[in-house]
């Protein structure tokens, strides 16, 4: 999915309670984007955004020095801004966030890519089917949809843009690691993004093991 251009359109202060960052704010248009549900057409052209967290000194002054830590984080509604315990992501924001803190540098990258690239309401009607005992990805199917529809060219275009060539990544996800490294950014090392289960969303991890391969206990 090649991008016509990447562009940074805001940098401000942004104090949290995990620390000072900078907000980054990015767009990239699409050419040619893949639909992920045939049923519904898409433009020859599309514009995604996408928001960058950063902390500290992001490019190592020094060779050898450890490269910072990268955290690409999908947006989640519901569990990010509402703390559903249906899935885990308020948890590994958190994580992600605290861990770039400790470390007194590194990137969150938060993608627009609700539902994993669904959207919100199909993720909502997505509820539903799991409500009546599919999983998510046997519902995103059911929906017409891929069982994931996103896509990680935009925040390895934003670490480049950046500057950055390595990184630590936190994440469970063998396919983020493979998108920045397909394009030439070093995953020196993955650091785990699991966190506690909840009883609330066993079965979503344990699809997230069994059928997407990511590396959780």
């Amino acid at each position: 999915m090649p991008f016509e251009s990447v562009r940074k359109l805001a940098d401000a202060d942004f104090p949290t309670r995990w620390g000072q960052f900078r907000i980054l704010g990015f767009e990239g248009v699409v050419a040619n984007p893949e639909p992920c549900n045939d049923d519904i057409p898409v433009p020859v052209r599309r514009v995604e955004s996408a928001i960058a967290l950063v902390m500290g000194d992001i490019v190592p002054a020094k060779p050898g020095a450890e490269p910072p830590i990268v955290r690409i984080h999908s947006q989640c509604l519901t569990g990010d801004v509402f703390h559903s315990l249906r899935c885990d992501c308020r948890q590994q924001l958190e994580l992600a966030l605290a861990a770039i803190a400790d470390a007194g540098a590194g990137i969150l990258l938060y993608e627009n890519q609700e539902g994993r690239g669904i959207g919100l309401m199909a993720k909502l009607q997505a509820y539903e089917l799991q409500d009546q005992g599919l999983d998510t990805i046997e519902a995103n199917l059911e929906l017409g949809y891929r069982a994931d529809c996103r896509e990680y060219e935009l925040p390895a275009a934003i670490l480049k843009l950046l500057g950055v060539e390595s990184v630590r990544l936190i994440t469970n996800n063998p396919e983020k690691v493979e998108a920045l490294e397909s394009v030439g950014i070093t995953v020196a090392e993955r650091i785990s993004a699991e966190v506690a289960s909840e009883p609330t969303f066993e079965k979503y991890l344990k699809t997230k093991q069994d059928k997407m391969g990511h590396l959780v206990s």
